[in-house]
């Protein structure tokens, strides 16, 4: 799924989501912990505006084909204390999406 697919979903999404649909695009492996920590600091350097979002592990596979690595994923992000680590909702905006876009694919 392309981020515009997702943004066609909903304007607002939550950045686990749009974290696998940019590496989707980018035809990078997703299920790193690091690597999104990473994302979302970017995002906050680039100055997106996002609200924490409380994401239910048990519920959130579903949409993805891969949606047990998706549970696997946010457990292990629930280890972590740091708040590069947490869930947010964003607005997949032109100006997000081009932020989103400029993190960098390796």
């Amino acid at each position: 799924m392309t981020l515009e697919q997702l943004r066609e979903k909903a304007f607002f999404q939550n950045t686990i989501d749009v974290w696998i649909a940019y590496c989707e695009e980018q035809k990078r492996e997703w299920y790193d912990a690091d690597a999104y920590r990473r994302f979302i600091r970017h995002l906050n350097s680039k100055g997106i505006k996002m609200q924490k979002f409380p994401l239910c592990i048990k519920e959130s596979g579903g949409m993805y084909e891969r949606g047990r690595d998706k549970t696997q994923f946010l457990e292990e992000l629930s280890k972590m204390s740091s708040d590069d680590a947490s869930a947010f909702t964003l607005k997949l905006s032109e100006s997000v999406l081009a932020a989103i876009r400029s993190f960098p694919s390796a």
